[in-house]
């Protein structure tokens, strides 16, 4: 192993330490973990590659004589690393708020881990950070499992409902398939995707706890639990049983990995050892004890489900359409389809056509509100409703998610509206669907019972939500037009300040000032100059030794300055939108810095704006320490993942030097915060190959 440099002994150079960062954002954090890696490394004499994985998607990707050559690997990421190709390696894993606080100290702790793939994982988080990361791993472990899921389930879903609309026959039991005919045959295939729906559900939540050695247990004792015989049981525990027993194997393996064994032993655990204890603890734990009880559960909640009527079956259609159309997407969103979508395997389809219906209704109702009222919407949000129209026919419930973002006050009461009338109306007219998918084109597939109630359940939702949402953005639009008029910079006063800045003349827009570039000064071509941070902030976003001590505040406060320059149109969208991304997790990086951000289409073009706060702003930072230097961020949706995040990368990274934070800390005009700028950053030019 190599030397870890003391106080007297300085690394040899030929060291090499590879890293990872990465944020669920990809912009702030990403950036200053690889900043303080490198900074660290380089301080201990090692030599350093980082790669990092942010919203410009991967840079510094690793070659394989980098791997070949490394001596220890730094993963320091909130989000899901693939280490395949680090085998053998010495590796720690651990939070990208560790790489910013603790770098020298990961590098020491990949250099002491023992070469044999093993990760260190750091488990030493406060206690109300363990809490919220737990619960997110266990949120992620789910969707794991339910992501996997999917594709077998539609697979089964709509070759079942082909086989059964071609080659099925009318009797009074209903569509029957001839035993000796081919369709039967692909019926029975769709059978098999069903029947490993449940194992496949809780072999990947256990593979997403455990890694690979939680794969097979994972798979095996989720076909005891759907297979009632095991523990004389009529009907299986189905998909619950399914997820308990994913998190008792994905729990027992990751145990079992912990416990210290002789090196000899090690090279045979992952294979043999774990998959065969772990088994026979979780498969013999299921069938002694478990598995009766929750079948018994799953059982007496599918009988309930299908004896609802009336009224009853009424709520559930509102509620599971109002799940659906809220986050679009999300948490929320796939909790009622995972709900639907299990039980079409255990023979009651009629709640998956209640979230089928409502699956299509926020695109759809959004993308008919920007061609009804177009004026309402800038020529970006016409753009996302055509897609959003297209998306919503092919059940994409994500199309809204642009147009949400960018008015979440007045859209996401407008979509959970019309979901819970779409669901309503599904369960009304005993509408069902044979396939965990939604929108108009699994009716097209004949997985849908009911079709011309199914249609009018989504036409409704979707009139419902494309009316509500433009009543709504009608009254925010005539209240906040007259304040914009009010705040607006005058056109004149714009262009000089532009032209101060270099960032050329206002456009002669009426009450709405618009920063362009300035018309070249010859025919001949010329190659646009690199961007720098100086291209998205000037003296009108910036605000030295603030009153405000709230960070709600405060950011409402950036988002205004934003305003000014034209740049920002829906003061209230971009609060939001920052306000949701510190729900996800704190913008305060410590060290009395933070650096909020919204992806907003209330945002036109990216702007930034930088507050220094003298008696700081309680940030929920990851050091408890308040924040005293922010710079917020806002851009568009359509610009995520362009060229000004290779430029806020520069300024996070400028941010990790000490240097840097005096000189803006001791500025006296936001002329001299624009100069600390202007000699901290370097363009962003594309790398030599």
């Amino acid at each position: 192993m190599p030397e870890i440099p003391t106080d007297t002994t300085i690394a040899p150079p030929t060291v090499l330490i590879l890293a990872i960062t990465a944020c669920p954002t990809g912009i702030a954090h990403t950036y200053m973990a690889a900043e303080k890696l490198d900074a660290a490394a380089t301080e201990l004499g090692y030599e350093i590659r980082v790669e990092t994985h942010g919203s410009v998607g991967v840079e510094g990707t690793f070659s394989q004589a980098d791997i070949d050559r490394a001596d220890a690997v730094v993963i320091a990421a909130d989000t899901q690393i693939d280490l395949s190709r680090f085998g053998g390696k010495r590796i720690v894993s651990t939070r990208v708020s560790d790489g910013i606080h603790r770098p020298a100290s990961l590098i020491a702790e990949a250099l002491a881990a023992a070469p044999t793939g093993n990760v260190a994982v750091r488990t030493d988080a406060p206690a109300s950070a363990g809490k919220r990361d737990f619960g997110g791993f266990i949120y992620r472990a789910l969707m794991n499992g339910v992501s996997y899921m999917i594709p077998f389930v539609v697979v089964g879903g709509l070759l079942i409902a082909i086989s059964l609309s071609i080659g099925g026959e009318a009797t009074p039991q209903g569509l029957v398939i001839p035993e000796d005919s081919f369709w039967f045959t692909i019926n029975q295939i769709g059978v098999l995707g069903f029947t490993l729906m449940v194992p496949i559900l809780s072999g990947f939540i256990a593979y997403a706890i455990a890694d690979r050695p939680g794969l097979a247990p994972g798979m095996i004792c989720g076909w005891i639990a759907t297979t009632g015989s095991f523990y004389n049981s009529e009907s299986g525990a189905g998909f619950i049983g399914g997820i308990v027993t994913g998190f008792l194997v994905g729990f027992v393996a990751l145990g079992i990995k912990k416990i210290p064994v002789h090196r000899f032993i090690k090279p045979i655990m992952p294979i043999l050892v774990i998959p065969v204890i772990t088994t026979l603890a979780v498969g013999g734990l299921f069938v002694l004890a478990l598995g009766q009880p929750i079948a018994w559960v799953f059982s007496t909640m599918t009988d309930f489900l299908s004896s609802l009527d009336g009224g009853s079956v009424v709520v559930l259609g509102l509620i599971l359409g109002a799940m659906v159309a809220f986050d679009m997407g999300g948490p929320i969103n796939k909790t009622a389809f995972l709900f639907g979508s299990a039980l079409i395997a255990s023979g009651n389809p009629g709640p998956m056509g209640m979230v089928a219906a409502a699956i299509a209704v926020p695109p759809l109702g959004m993308g008919l509100a920007t061609l009804i009222r177009r004026r309402f919407f800038t020529p970006v949000e016409r753009e996302a409703g055509i897609a959003a129209l297209f998306m919503g026919f092919f059940g994409i419930t994500e199309g809204a998610i642009p147009l949400a973002a960018a008015r979440p006050l007045q859209v996401i009461p407008a979509n959970v509206l019309g979901g819970a009338v779409a669901g309503a109306i599904a369960a009304i007219a005993g509408v069902t669907n044979a396939v965990p998918h939604g929108g108009p084109i699994v009716a097209v597939f004949g997985a849908v019972s009911g079709v011309p109630m199914y249609f009018v359940a989504i036409l409704a939702g979707v009139a419902v939500t494309a009316l509500v949402s433009v009543l709504l953005i009608g009254i925010s639009v005539r209240k906040v037009a007259p304040a914009a008029a009010a705040e607006a910079t005058p056109v004149g006063a714009a262009a000089g300040a532009a032209d101060a800045a270099g960032l050329g003349a206002a456009a002669p827009v009426v009450g709405v000032p618009v920063v362009v570039a300035a018309a070249p000064t010859t025919t001949a071509p010329v190659a646009p100059a690199p961007k720098t941070v100086l291209d998205y902030i000037d003296e009108r976003t910036i605000v030295l030794d603030i009153e405000e001590t709230d960070r709600d505040t405060v950011i409402r406060r950036l988002a205004g300055l934003m305003q000014t320059t034209g740049r920002v149109l829906d003061v209230d969208a971009v609060v939001q939108a920052a306000l949701n991304r510190e729900i996800i997790s704190t913008t305060g990086i410590g060290e009395g810095i933070a650096i909020p951000h919204a992806k907003s289409d209330g945002a036109t073009s990216p702007v930034l704006a930088f507050a220094r706060s003298r008696a700081g702003v309680d940030w929920n930072s990851l050091d408890e320490a308040p924040a005293h230097l922010i710079f917020m961020i806002a851009v568009p949706e359509a610009a995520a993942g362009t060229e000004h995040l290779k430029v806020l990368a520069q300024l996070s990274r400028s941010l990790m030097k000490p240097s840097f934070r005096a000189s803006i800390e001791m500025a006296a005009t936001p002329a001299d915060v624009l100069a600390a700028l202007a000699s901290s950053v370097r363009p962003a030019v594309p790398a030599a190959r």
